[in-house]
């Protein structure tokens, strides 16, 4: 069931219970599609397991509640048979470019080519954007990836790499600072001002990555 959480006298967060699972997020991007047609919503925003309202100062907070209660119900008899776009990103692994697969590895008690496979071998989908401008969320990492971020974050993660942290994997657009395992890097741009859209991926894409080149 959805509860409500006001963050400020026009912002309404909508929430789900964890974990975050494909199947919720599907429900959230319904009514956050749906909400996004309310007269007296300005924006909606995705988040994990979550969306955030901004509505005007004058709504009827009741009215907006129960249309949200009604989506809620509506989105369970939903048939989400959208079909999603495949986007491939090759990856240098290792090496230089992800200088703490290794410590994956030894957190696993396995080899660094078995955290390459495990990465490799699944299909992720992007559950939200954000943190920077074409920052994937994606979920469907593998239990046996899930690694902690690190104790120590780094004051520059080079732009194009690709990090583990919790139960989360994705890639950095641009060069920043992060706390998340880094295990390779691609050169392909996850953001081009030039393109329309901008961004690469979008939430409800599929996403694979390749292994380009291993370095052990």
């Amino acid at each position: 069931m959805i509860t409500f959480s006001y963050t400020s006298e026009h912002s309404l967060l909508v929430l789900l219970p964890p974990p975050a699972e494909l199947s919720k997020q599907q429900r959230i991007w319904f009514m956050a599609d749906s909400a996004r047609h309310f007269t007296d919503v300005e924006e909606v925003v995705v988040g994990m397991n979550n969306f955030t309202i901004y509505y005007h100062i004058d709504t009827d907070i009741t009215a907006l509640e129960k249309k949200l209660k009604q989506l809620w119900q509506q989105s369970e008899q939903q048939q989400f048979q959208h079909q999603p776009r495949l986007i491939e990103i090759p990856v240098h692994y290792g090496g230089e470019f992800g200088e703490d697969l290794f410590t994956v590895a030894q957190f696993h008690q396995t080899t660094t080519k078995e955290i390459i496979h495990r990465h490799t071998s699944s299909t992720y989908t992007v559950f939200m954007m954000g943190f920077q401008p074409g920052f994937p969320y994606l979920g469907g990492l593998p239990e046996n990836l899930h690694t902690p971020r690190r104790s120590q974050p780094r004051t520059k993660v080079p732009a194009g790499s690709v990090g583990i942290g919790g139960s989360q994997t994705g890639v950095y657009p641009f060069t920043s600072p992060g706390g998340w395992q880094l295990i390779g890097r691609t050169e392909m741009p996850l953001f081009d001002i030039q393109q329309t859209p901008p961004v690469l991926l979008q939430a409800g894409d599929n996403v694979r990555f390749i292994a380009e080149s291993i370095q052990l």
